[in-house]
């Protein structure tokens, strides 16, 4: 995938268009972002037990991969990410704004 956990990201499309977040969790079987403070959701909650305590949980849901942008540390823009090959093998993201290395 070409974001990573901690990049920062623009919500392209959505509830939360344009809303800027941290990705906290990727899972890349699912092609979806988990971004802080973004796609908040509320499920009702059954009580489990003595000490489980019931009630609406509200929480992060997960979002598709598409509907996020990275934004380059460099220029500041939402931009799409490339890949460059060093002569030694190496692979980095570069922004497809500025052309400069992302990580």
């Amino acid at each position: 995938m070409k974001i990573h956990k901690g990049d920062l990201v623009l919500v392209v499309t959505g509830k939360d268009r344009g809303k800027r977040g941290r990705i906290k969790e990727v899972q890349p079987v699912r092609n979806r972002v988990i971004v802080e403070g973004i796609n908040f959701v509320k499920r009702h909650r059954k009580p489990r037990g003595q000490m489980d305590q019931g009630g609406i949980i509200e929480f992060e849901a997960p979002i598709h991969i598409s509907n996020v942008m990275l934004i380059c540390p460099r220029c500041k823009e939402p931009s799409r990410v490339g890949y460059e090959f060093a002569p030694d093998g190496g692979k980095a993201r570069i922004c497809r704004s500025c052309g400069e290395a992302v990580d």
